[in-house]
């Protein structure tokens, strides 16, 4: 069977981006990463995807078609699904519904609770027990779309959010693989054409 082509856009460190990279070595993993793109040069995730020898693009964000740049380089690529793996731009509605049911995203919270940014602030400001991490298909609107998995964190006593951003990142790199897995079967099951999921 034939493994789904992925397409990773970062912006920093891409510490996602090599939980992926990890997976996909293992020859049992229903995907392989097919192209990284960055809007940033200097991302330190550039270096991750060179030394797996994938190929990479910078795209910069200052470019006046820059997400038309990116599809461009994506579907040139074959990419059939496109993982943000901590990607710092809102990409517009034209991208994203072009893309629908074939983007997904890793946000740092239990959505649909704690959207946006700041996550791990608020989730001790409001004295939550349990803090965690949703990949989910992304919609226009921001961190909404259905979701995949998630997976739960305890907030321990005396945490920071240093503390707490650091076991939240460790559960993000098990659950994003565990994701695209399920969205790999999902797609052979149904042939490659559209997901359809209820919103959890």
């Amino acid at each position: 069977m034939a493994r789904l082509r992925l397409g990773i856009l970062i912006s920093g460190r891409g510490s996602n981006l090599q939980a992926l990279i990890d997976a996909c070595a293992a020859p049992s993993f229903p995907a392989t990463v097919a192209l990284v793109i960055s809007n940033k040069a200097e991302a330190a995730g550039l270096d991750r995807a060179r030394a797996a020898a994938i190929p990479s693009q910078v795209i910069s964000h200052r470019e006046p078609d820059f997400e038309a740049a990116i599809d461009a380089a994506l579907r040139g690529a074959g990419v059939e699904l496109v993982c943000l793996a901590g990607f710092m731009r809102i990409l517009g509605a034209d991208f994203v519904n072009g893309w629908r049911d074939r983007l997904i995203n890793i946000h740092p919270s239990l959505l649909p609770a704690f959207p946006g940014l700041g996550t791990h602030r608020r989730v001790l400001a409001a004295g939550e027990a349990v803090a965690g991490c949703t990949v989910h298909f992304v919609r226009p609107e921001i961190d909404a779309g259905p979701i995949i998995l998630r997976e739960t964190v305890p907030v321990l006593p005396g945490d920071t959010e240093t503390s707490l951003a650091a076991r939240v990142l460790a559960a993000e790199h098990r659950l994003y693989p565990a994701a695209v897995r399920q969205v790999a079967k999902m797609l052979a099951k149904d042939g490659g054409s559209a997901i359809s999921l209820r919103r959890n």
